[in-house]
């Protein structure tokens, strides 16, 4: 699915017939007031979809779970995450693809503030993630490049779907600029090798074709790249996540922040 699906929903009404084409034959005032009332209501819904209601909610969660898989995992391990990391999920900083739904999930959570960055052109963002956008909450930035924030600018940094597109040359870059603004952790969730993300992976959108590695992988690179493993946390997400039996459908990495 691309980020930039065709609604068909928008044309009804655009072919020559339909609830108000005219019509020779006499028709009753019951009929008449009937057909109006009818018309009046898919109006009605036809503006709300215009204005990023309940249709582009349902698509946009829809897209999340069937395109970002662990974008929309994200969201189920909130949870888990709370329970892994306490107080530390109070300010977070979410970065990947359709970052205004993990935000907007993060910020209906108590005592939790949450920022989002999204690495690749909005097109079709519906009305609540142009308010976020608006507020500043969530921005468009490239993380291939130092993020606009000081160090320890917010207590856990979440990732998703985010890494997957970047190769190893600015992987080096990127993920330590990461973990120096966060505080208590950074937290990756990534692809399983062979799983790739169909019509996700649109090389003239991302620039380059998803590359999923193994878990193995990233232990030797978070090693090579003096990232440190946050063990503490990583236990307590996985008793937590057997606890609720919650199964992660993406590796997920809990990283310490930068000294």
């Amino acid at each position: 699915m691309s980020r930039r699906p065709v609604n068909t929903s928008r044309r009804f009404g655009e072919s020559g017939g339909g609830l108000f084409s005219s019509s020779k034959s006499r028709s009753s005032p019951v009929l008449t007031v009937g057909l109006l009332i009818v018309g009046g209501l898919f109006v009605i819904a036809y503006l709300y979809k215009g204005s990023g209601g309940f249709s582009s909610h349902f698509d946009s969660v829809s897209r999340v779970e069937e395109d970002y898989l662990c974008t929309g995992e994200v969201q189920r391990a909130i949870p888990i995450l709370h329970k892994a990391y306490g107080d530390s999920l109070r300010k977070v900083l979410h970065i990947g693809p359709d970052s205004c739904y993990v935000v907007s999930k993060l910020l209906k959570e108590d005592e939790t503030e949450a920022w989002g960055v999204e690495p690749y052109d909005i097109e079709d963002a519906d009305r609540n993630c142009k308010s976020l956008i608006r507020k500043g909450i969530v921005r468009m930035a490239d993380i291939k490049f130092p993020l606009p924030y000081r160090p320890k600018s917010f207590s856990l940094v979440i990732v998703s779907d985010a890494v997957d597109f970047l190769s190893s040359r600015y992987l080096n870059k990127t993920l330590p600029d990461l973990a120096r603004v966060s505080a208590d952790g950074m937290v990756i969730f990534t692809g399983f090798p062979g799983k790739l993300k169909a019509k996700v992976a649109d090389v003239s959108k991302f620039g380059r074709a998803a590359k999923m590695r193994s878990s193995s992988w990233w232990v030797r690179y978070f090693h090579q790249t003096n990232l440190e493993e946050n063990e503490s946390a990583s236990m307590k997400f996985v008793q937590a996540s057997t606890a609720n039996s919650y199964v992660p459908k993406c590796q997920i990495f809990h990283l310490k922040s930068l000294p």
